[in-house]
């Protein structure tokens, strides 16, 4: 095992007795690396050390800070080719995405960065005489991380990013599908004028590491995100200690496309929703509501552009779609297709395991029409390449349709009435709204999060995420009076 395997533990890269291996999902011959799962005495070791740094951190200037975050931001941009390339061997998406990834990555600490220099206070007069109000935002202390597979980089940054800006320490165990973008991460991190201990890395699976992560009183906030069962329980573990939490899990998003409806954009929007990044996506359109006076030219066309896309190796100039991460994914994948099947549902296209020159998970992006959101395929999170056609008679059913889901993160309108898109974007009960865009597509300077079974705890990104990080401090001065 080179050092790239290794955790950041208390400051210092650290091996252990166990490894995982990680493995191109586009090539299973192509063995990335092995990778160290840090162990109890580890993590411990590394939350006593996190407490200290937090300290020396929150005293710190907010140059310090700055300086720290623009750097890290920097690098991440200017090497995003690189660790793009990394991020797609890694975890399957295309090339272009991977980048992609990579880069927005750096903007999240830079932006961040420039967010430790607006750290405004308020100031209030007491309704009593003589007495005058401070009030400011402190760090919360140390935070635990807990971030998904399928983006490696991106959402990990997100939450890093305002943790370290507002003062906190932080601990992050990264998802064990995708060890090396975490660890090419917490080496441009660590490289950085952070105090020791102030940033960890602990990989290791979620029913061992990540449990005792959660279940620590050393832990002031957990940032998780991934599925609602692993969310709940991460809830219930936190409660005891009255750890602050922030869940983002899961979601079932639906594009409505209505009569009135740019057939291109529609089209363009169902694609680029329900199959970009292979589907594995919480904001995904799996669901597809359309207008019925459309459906039949809508399906076609649809059909069409999910034939041409190109499904390959993720390092493959020309990639559409690469594979899906994982064995047990693609199992699922398979599964649900066969389940769409069994309620009825009429396979146009796709839902099929495919070969291509080099071993790996792959499958063709499967349309699948006939459907009701009754059923199952449409009730349960699909994170794969599978879109379900419903077909509904007006406006009015169709905003049901979207409503009609425990989750609510995304949901999205095609339509050139703006009276009708207005309407659409007050009463669809999401956190995240799109007018003639796909439901998969987000900035990262504004607030992220849902509604319902998708998210609990304040909202992500912006200047939002400083409810989360912080915690307000109000004080009361007796000024007394002049000498």
């Amino acid at each position: 095992m080179n050092e790239s395997g290794l955790n950041l533990i208390a400051g210092e890269w650290t091996g252990s007795g166990g490894v995982v291996e990680n493995r191109n999902p586009s090539n299973l011959s192509d063995l990335i690396g092995l990778y160290a799962q840090a162990d109890n005495v580890q993590l411990q070791r590394t939350l006593e050390a996190a407490q200290g740094a937090q300290l020396v951190w929150a005293r710190s200037g907010l140059e310090r800070r700055y300086s720290a975050l623009m750097a890290i931001g920097q690098e991440l941009m200017a090497r995003a080719d690189e660790l793009g390339q990394l991020l797609s061997r890694e975890e399957g998406k295309p090339l272009g995405e991977g980048r992609g990834e990579v880069y927005r990555s750096g903007q999240f600490f830079t932006y961040y960065a420039a967010e430790t220099l607006r750290q405004m206070g308020e100031t209030a007069d007491s309704v009593r005489d003589g007495i005058e109000i401070d009030v400011r935002r402190e760090s919360v202390g140390l935070v635990a991380i807990i971030s998904p597979w399928n983006f490696p980089i991106a959402t990990a940054s997100w939450k890093i990013a305002p943790a370290l800006a507002f003062g906190n320490a932080v601990v992050w165990k990264p998802a064990n599908l995708v060890p090396a973008s975490a660890v090419a991460l917490a080496g441009i991190i660590s490289r950085q004028d952070l105090p020791k201990g102030l940033f960890s890395l602990v990989m290791g699976s979620g029913s061992g590491i990540g449990q005792q992560l959660v279940e620590s009183p050393l832990v002031n906030a957990v940032s998780f995100t991934g599925s609602v069962e692993v969310g709940k329980g991460i809830a219930r573990s936190c409660v005891g200690n009255l750890t602050r939490i922030q869940l983002e899990m899961g979601s079932k998003n639906a594009l409505a496309i209505m009569d009135d409806a740019d057939l291109d954009i529609a089209v363009a929007c169902a694609i680029n929703g329900a199959f970009g990044g292979t589907g594995q996506k919480c904001t995904a359109s799996s669901r597809l509501v359309v207008h019925e006076s459309l459906h039949d030219e809508f399906v076609e066309r649809f059909v069409a552009g999910a034939k041409a896309l190109v499904v390959d190796d993720a390092l493959k100039a020309g990639t559409q779609m690469g594979p899906v991460a994982s064995a047990a994914q693609l199992k699922q994948n398979l599964d649900s297709v066969a389940l769409a099947r069994q309620e009825g549902g009429e396979v146009l296209y796709g839902g099929e395991q495919l070969e291509r020159a080099t071993q790996g998970y792959y499958m063709s992006p499967a349309v699948i029409v006939g459907t009701r959101n009754e059923w199952r395929v449409n009730r349960e999170e699909l994170f794969a390449p599978i879109a379900c056609v419903i077909k509904v008679g007006s406006y009015e059913e169709a905003l049901h349709v979207v409503n009609d889901t425990r989750f609510g993160l995304v949901s999205g309108v095609v339509t050139r009435n703006l009276a009708r898109a207005t309407h659409f974007r007050r009463h669809a009960r999401t956190g995240c709204v799109m007018v003639n865009l796909p439901t998969a597509g987000t900035d990262y300077h504004v607030p992220f999060g849902g509604r319902g079974d998708s998210s609990y705890g304040p909202r992500e990104q912006g200047q939002y995420a400083r409810d989360f990080y912080t915690t307000v401090k109000t004080a009361y001065v007796r000024s007394g009076d002049p000498v």
